[in-house]
């Protein structure tokens, strides 16, 4: 229980330093906003190429009657923007995470020089490709 409270109070002077350093919250909230914008684009493109993509893929249906060949690929448009919206929901995390990668990395290094005693911050010399394995 008594890691509890040293959880807690972990959280309570990083809320504390973000009330102090408010410049820093927008900083760490932009890969997130990198990212919306991001998928954003995705799903306007998929929205308004996805019928032309449907087209494309559905040759066979090229001489169905007027309302069967309308019905069936609207609904595969329909079918393939929840596909990608349901890929972006399931993704958002991680990318915004494979994103902010470096801002979070010197955000934290901030964070470390500010909280130290020294006023200096522990470094990692590995490359970012490393850091992502790990």
């Amino acid at each position: 229980m008594r890691d509890l409270g040293v959880g807690f109070g972990y959280l309570l002077k990083g809320q504390r330093w973000v009330a102090r350093h408010g410049r820093q919250y927008g900083f760490g909230l932009l890969p997130g906003l990198i990212t919306l914008v991001l998928y954003a684009a995705a799903l306007v493109a998929l929205a308004v190429w996805g019928e032309d993509a449907v087209t494309w893929a559905t040759p066979f249906a090229d001489d169905w009657s007027s309302p069967w060949q309308g019905l069936f690929r609207g609904f595969l448009t329909a079918v393939l923007f929840a596909l990608g919206l349901l890929l972006a929901v399931l993704t958002f995390t991680a990318v915004t995470l494979l994103v902010g990668q470096p801002f979070y990395e010197s955000l934290s290094e901030r964070v470390d020089a500010d909280v130290s005693p020294d006023g200096t911050a522990p470094r990692s010399d590995l490359p970012l490709w490393r850091e992502l394995w790990i």
